[in-house]
């Protein structure tokens, strides 16, 4: 796995000090970085689930997708606040106007 690829996750923000302190996961790395650094639990069963997933997508065990979801349930037990990014790819048709 490529660890500053981002083309099979949707990015998220992550509020995890407070109201100035965010971090944006967009790639591999960004997640194993607030995992390990930011991260303000390091007890819970789903942040748990999150770092193993996360050391799963290193080994290419598992993927961006899976790990995505569990880092959004681990960040609902912490209680941080996330914004969740959705990109749509679909082409924007060009402006026929006259």
């Amino acid at each position: 796995m490529q660890w500053n690829t981002s083309a099979d996750f949707a990015p998220l923000v992550l509020f995890v000090g407070g109201r100035r302190k965010h971090k944006i996961v967009r790639t591999l790395r960004d997640a194993a970085e607030v995992l390990m650094i930011d991260w303000p639990l390091d007890d819970g069963e789903e942040y748990v689930a999150a770092v193993k997933a996360c050391a799963d997508a290193v080994t290419g065990q598992a993927g961006m997708h899976e790990l995505r979801e569990l880092l959004l349930s681990a960040a609902r037990e912490a209680g941080i606040a996330v914004l969740s990014v959705i990109a749509d790819n679909r082409k924007m048709a060009p402006n026929m106007a006259a």
